[in-house]
């Protein structure tokens, strides 16, 4: 591991882990907003596609570690160059400037960040920490989501979800060297709808679990 110790000690090297990382979550939320449209398809396809992915057994716990330890690296490493960058300019400039392509995105995604590593605790205990000898996973998501304030929760927190993978996604590729001028713009273009593909792909479930149940 004396790699990933040599690469972490470097801004550089901090920036490409990021950039590593976050791409891994992209690819993440793709699968995982393939499995959660099958509720599109029914109760009985939505559990049927549970079932599949906990009968994976040792490969799903693989996985799943493989996340925790990209999560560690992401948030970890994010708040270092958060705090590295504070420090090095603890006082914001005179003039906001939207220089440089600044967006949203980008000015807020250490607070947008915080806001989603907290919203993944709370969506874990929900939905993946309890206890499923007695129920289905169909059942567990329609209880959530019969309460407007988890609706109201999780939709606001899909929203700041695609504000924060607008600037990631183009960002990452940047990081690991995609950046040339041709390229680029559709790069940005595909991170614009990538983040919309999040937003609305995941913040259009509960409405649809609570106009079905």
């Amino acid at each position: 591991m004396n790699w990933l110790a040599t690469t972490l000690r470097s801004s550089v090297g901090k920036k490409l882990m990021m950039a590593v990382t976050g791409l891994g979550f992209c690819v993440f939320l793709v699968a995982h907003l393939a499995g959660n449209l099958t509720l599109y398809a029914g109760k009985d396809t939505f559990n049927a596609y549970a079932e599949h992915l906990h009968s994976l057994g040792p490969l799903l716990t693989i996985a799943e570690l493989g996340l925790l330890f990209f999560a560690i690296l992401h948030v970890s490493i994010g708040a270092t160059l958060f705090y590295q960058n504070f420090k090095a300019r603890p006082v914001g400039y005179a003039v906001n400037q939207r220089a440089g392509g600044r967006t949203i995105g980008s000015a807020t995604m250490p607070y947008t960040g915080i806001v989603l590593l907290l919203f993944v605790v709370f969506h874990l205990a929900n939905f993946h920490f309890v206890d499923k000898t007695n129920t289905t996973i169909f059942q567990i998501v329609s209880s959530s989501f019969a309460k407007p304030g988890y609706v109201f929760i999780y939709i606001v927190a899909m929203i700041i979800a695609a504000i924060h993978v607008s600037h990631g996604f183009w960002s990452a590729f940047q990081t690991i060297g995609a950046n040339h001028p041709k390229y680029m713009p559709l790069v940005r273009g595909a991170g614009i709808l990538f983040s919309l593909v999040v937003g609305i792909g995941f913040g259009c479930l509960p409405i649809y679990i609570m106009l079905i149940t």
